[in-house]
């Protein structure tokens, strides 16, 4: 696992400082002659550690490490991806250029420094608006109308909330405003489908979020499942946090909500990576339900979802891919999931991947809204 990971975040720092090698590479025709470049290299470079060495402090020495350099950090993975798309696509206009006739492109080489301005103002223009739209939760109204087999008694209303990502980006002020969102549905569950933690638990339990967690109200309680970040960090701990504050943990259990329906909460696929153990099959599970009830599934990644269907769940709920989170990932995982985002129905069993409330990263979302999810059983 250890040599795994080495190889892993390797791989990442070589792509990280490569990526921004190239765009001070190319960006240094913009201020060629500049009195003050030297500077301006030099607090570049200073930007672009602010992140790996924050993250290095928050889990050295957590009580000094300050957050800003995380934050700043974080911003910064936003504006380097859109810069090194800018910056390429100029490139590769370029080579176009240069290797054609095209003459109506003589404008990429006269007019450089202005073209590389340019991309720098669009960059910040999108990461502003992304930054705002990030802290701009929706909230998403689904109404299911359950077959006559798995008629329930009374309407059930479902509030979901995924990919959290608690920590030191997502801290109190945005945990207090998802609380309050919730309970203002009045809902009769809350479940929270996963990454409720962003790895570390240390600035979670220093800024004291579990009392604001605590303040989540519903008919018939609270209830979690890990996601593959709990497991990232230390997913015991995360659980007990969770349970302290007055949330169930769910894990590869499967329960019955008063008599209304059943609720599966899956481990996290990461189990048998972190634990060296595999989780309970779905099947097995699902033996343990009322089969005369609609079943309820969380389940954090949404891989495999016709084991959802074959095994006669009602709903399955799963969050994880952010939807990308930042343009263009959105095509990544939409290549991997099979949804990558919102709503999917087949035969009787429906199925909904969320956004998630949070961000993994930069606090910054490109083409896509973060959310909560109210679902209507009825």
């Amino acid at each position: 696992m250890k040599v795994y990971f080495l190889v892993f975040f390797s791989i990442v720092l070589l792509v990280f400082f490569s990526t921004n090698y190239y765009i001070l590479h190319r960006s240094v025709a913009a201020i060629q002659g500049f009195h003050y470049k030297n500077y301006i290299i030099a607090l570049f470079w200073l930007i672009v550690f602010t992140y790996p060495v924050g993250r290095i402090l928050e889990s050295v020495i957590p009580t000094l490490a300050p957050p800003v350099l995380v934050k700043i950090g974080s911003i910064w993975l936003a504006v380097m991806l859109y810069l090194f798309l800018g910056l390429l696509l100029l490139d590769i206009l370029r080579g176009i250029y240069a290797l054609s006739d095209f003459h109506f492109l003589s404008f990429l080489a006269a007019k450089r420094p202005l073209l590389i301005g340019i991309v720098y103002a669009i960059t910040f223009v999108v990461v502003i608006v992304g930054y705002f739209n990030a802290v701009t939760p929706r909230i998403k109204q689904l109404q299911i109308n359950l077959p006559a087999e798995k008629r329930i008694l009374r309407p059930l209303k479902i509030v979901a909330a995924s990919d959290i990502h608690l920590g030191t980006i997502i801290s109190n002020g945005r945990l207090k405003r998802l609380t309050t969102l919730i309970n203002s549905q009045k809902p009769d569950i809350i479940l929270l489908v996963g990454d409720t933690f962003d790895e570390d638990l240390g600035p979670v339990i220093r800024n004291n979020m579990g009392e604001q967690l605590s303040t989540l109200k519903a008919t018939y309680g609270v209830f979690a499942i890990t996601g593959n970040h709990e497991y990232y960090g230390n997913v015991d701990k995360a659980i007990q946090y969770l349970q302290a504050h007055g949330i169930t943990v769910l894990q590869d259990t499967t329960i019955t909500i008063d008599g209304i329906a059943n609720l599966v909460g899956r481990n996290d696929r990461q189990s048998i990576r972190f634990l060296g153990k595999n989780r309970k099959p779905l099947e097995a599970l699902m033996k343990e339900s009322n089969q005369s009830l609609p079943t309820i599934l969380l389940d954090h990644q949404p891989f495999n979802l016709s084991e959802a269907q074959n095994n006669k769940v009602t709903l399955q709920l799963s969050g994880h891919t952010h939807h990308g989170q930042l343009w263009p990932f959105n095509y990544i995982t939409e290549a991997i999931f099979e949804l990558s985002s919102g709503y999917l129905q087949r035969e009787n069993t429906h199925y909904y991947v969320s956004n998630g409330y949070g961000t993994w990263g930069p606090p910054v979302r490109v083409g896509n809204r973060p959310e909560i999810v109210v679902i209507t059983l009825k």
